[in-house]
């Protein structure tokens, strides 16, 4: 039996309703959330179980769909909570049941725990990308001295961005994957500039090595960034545990070198059920390493091991993340599915960035990832009032 989310948010306009009525902020909150609408798709069902989901859903008020061994299950997230209890189902429900009581989203984080301190995410976060490498696929080198990053670190900041994400490796396609020491060369010196420069600056640190993100964190960094989801180097989960710093945790499969090739884009059930199981799996070897729930992120990781049908359809479902009860980031910056779906070159897809970006907050996204923050903040800032949360 397998089960897929496959919508969305609620209405913002019940919670700003019960606002104008002078109901308190986080009784309207969890108000609208329990109205809001939901859908899954059930396959692989025996009979048994749909004829019992049939009489369920009358009961309760949920919409059921059903065809030979599959259904459609959607209404309020109420309603569907009703519906998620196998220990008062009857056993043929029992497994769906169970099932989808992981399926529902719970109440949104708020905050995101980090070495500085947290930060608020009731608004929109924007995350700006600096690359201390002579490889990158975007900035191309420009700014690996020390004076250029402070420089383009001011530019990010005052175009919008709340945090700056500082990498010294690239993981563009067939990029090779440097050691330690060339890693720590060229990003500790920017990380020290920048933090002595911009005191309050919050800084990420974009690796997949326990030395760097120590040397980083010693330098003044926060966060760590992991592109692997604390898959390459085990080391990482404790340290950033013991240094209290918060963590990005991005789905990604394969190598350091691989990790944005197509090499590993078979999804079996479909990319939305694999990146949940697999973003989970991550959190999971967090909290093995003691990182509190409270400093993660989760990123879907677009464009690393994805087509540009798959990226669409992790953006069309991406509100199913929630499931996971992290924050959730989304990084489309420039990726190659937006040249395929544009037909843009590189350094023309700010535009289309800004778009994805407005999209994935009104599907629960709080945190974005981009290269030139000013298209973003202001698609965000209109999507925000359409949307406010």
């Amino acid at each position: 039996m397998k089960l897929v989310a496959l919508a969305g948010r609620p209405e913002e306009a019940v919670r700003v309703a019960l606002l104008s009525h002078g109901w308190e902020g986080d009784l309207s909150r969890s108000t609208a959330d329990a109205l809001e609408s939901l859908a899954y798709h059930l396959t692989e069902a025996p009979g048994p179980t749909l004829e019992a989901l049939v009489t369920a859903g009358s009961r309760l008020g949920v919409e059921v769909i059903t065809g030979d061994d599959w259904a459609l299950v959607a209404g309020s997230r109420a309603r569907l909570s009703a519906l998620a209890r196998p220990w008062t189902s009857p056993e043929p429900l029992q497994e769906l049941a169970a099932v989808l009581g992981h399926w529902l989203p719970g109440e949104d984080p708020l905050l995101w725990q980090t070495a500085r301190g947290p930060i608020v995410l009731d608004r929109p976060v924007i995350v700006g990308i600096l690359n201390l490498t002579p490889d990158s696929f975007s900035d191309a080198g420009r700014y690996q001295s020390v004076d250029a990053a402070v420089g383009r670190a001011e530019q990010l900041l005052a175009d919008g961005a709340g945090i700056l994400d500082i990498g010294g490796e690239s993981t563009r396609p067939g990029a090779t994957p440097v050691s330690e020491a060339e890693e720590l060369r060229r990003v500790v010196p920017g990380i020290a500039a920048i933090v002595h420069r911009f005191p309050d600056c919050v800084v990420s640190v974009d690796t997949v090595k326990a030395g760097v993100a120590r040397a980083a964190l010693d330098a003044g960094a926060a966060i760590v960034n992991d592109v692997s989801g604390f898959r390459l180097d085990p080391a990482l989960p404790a340290l950033c545990a013991k240094r209290q710093a918060g963590v990005i945790l991005m789905h990604s499969r394969g190598g350091a070198g691989e990790l944005a090739s197509r090499q590993h884009a078979e999804y079996d059930g479909g990319v939305l059920a694999a990146v949940i199981a697999e973003t989970g799996a991550a959190v999971a070897r967090a909290r093995a390493g003691g990182v509190s729930a409270d400093r993660i992120v989760v990123d879907p990781g677009l464009g690393f091991g994805k087509t540009a049908e798959q990226n669409v359809e992790l953006l069309r479902g991406l509100a199913a993340l929630r499931v996971l009860g992290r924050p959730i980031l989304v990084g489309p910056s420039r990726k190659r599915f937006l040249g395929e779906l544009t037909g843009r070159e590189l350094e023309d897809r700010d535009a289309a960035t800004a778009a994805v970006c407005a999209m994935a907050w009104a599907s629960g996204a709080r945190l974005f990832r981009v290269h030139e923050p000013a298209p973003t903040r202001d698609a965000l800032a209109i999507a925000q009032a359409m949307r406010p949360r």
